[in-house]
């Protein structure tokens, strides 16, 4: 597995529910802009607040959508419940998605043996390989590298997005797993140091808002054409860090609405980017022609 996935965000009607006729749209948008695949139902499509029946409905339309464009559909399954993740992941399956996105286990914080234990059973179990998402931040709990390694010989088990914030962290892992399953960065603005030291793409959430731009810098990175990767970095960096100047998805919803996607507005917990924010988004937008001025 290698490429750009783009983590989409999930765009909602006033009355809070999924807008399926806005996400039609944004992945026609996504397809034309070359991406690779799509993570509907991840952290950036807030779906700690999804029930179980709009789960199913958000899979079953983004692969009846993507059936014969090439895109791959990697549905995002993770929950702090291992039996929660399973059912999620047979769900997925059972609409044509092509892999499961599952994140470290949330608020439990089990240990290293609990994590090995959570994914071994979700990849036991899975009928879609299984890629595991590490992202301490969010979660509170850091998957080590001698975790990731001893999972690597999991046969269900394809691919790591890893999102600790750390280069030695990464290179340690990709050393140490060798070719039996890729890592994707989890990072948007460490895209190009990870696939510089052996990742093979992102799942990205900047794509969202640029997805040629990411297209180009992973497509360079995978070709080993370092100069034009380096380039495209030195151009999104400020437009990643942008869309990260408050909790995810809330810069980047708010950016693709100032774009004219008609993604709506979030659910709470989440609110509102202030309008301090916003001002800042919009000179970064407008710094590169992503709205007018």
């Amino acid at each position: 597995m290698k490429g750009l996935y783009t983590a989409i965000v999930t765009p909602f009607k006033k009355d809070g529910t999924i807008n399926y006729d806005s996400l039609k749209r944004f992945l026609k948008f996504q397809k034309e802009s070359g991406v690779d695949g799509v993570v509907p139902g991840g952290t950036t499509g807030e779906n700690p607040t999804f029930t179980d029946e709009e789960f199913r409905d958000l899979y079953s339309l983004v692969c009846g959508f993507t059936q014969d464009t090439g895109l791959k559909v990697i549905a995002g399954c993770g929950s702090n419940s291992t039996e929660k993740s399973v059912s999620l992941c047979r769900m997925a399956s059972e609409v044509g998605c092509n892999a499961a996105l599952v994140i470290t286990p949330y608020y439990n914080k089990p240990n290293q043996e609990g994590l090995y234990r959570h994914f071994s059973t979700v990849a036991d179990r899975s009928p879609l390989p299984v890629v595991m998402y590490n992202v301490p931040s969010r979660t509170g709990v850091n998957m080590l590298p001698e975790t990731v390694e001893r999972l690597s010989f999991h046969e269900n088990i394809v691919a790591l997005k890893e999102a600790s914030a750390s280069v030695s962290q990464v290179q340690k892992i990709i050393f140490a797993v060798e070719d039996r399953i890729t890592v994707l960065s989890g990072e948007d603005d460490l895209t190009y140091s990870i696939m510089a030291i052996g990742g093979k793409g992102v799942i990205s959430v900047v794509s969202n808002v640029i997805p040629k731009q990411m297209t180009s810098l992973v497509n360079s990175m995978l070709a080993k054409d370092y100069d034009k990767g380096l380039s495209l970095a030195k151009y999104t960096n400020e437009i990643c860090h942008a869309m990260f100047s408050d909790t995810n998805p809330i810069p980047v919803k708010k950016a693709l609405n100032l774009m004219g996607y008609e993604m709506g507005s979030l659910r709470l917990p989440l609110v509102e980017l202030d309008e301090t924010r916003t001002a800042q988004l919009k000179k970064v937008l407008e710094k590169y022609n992503l709205i007018e001025k």
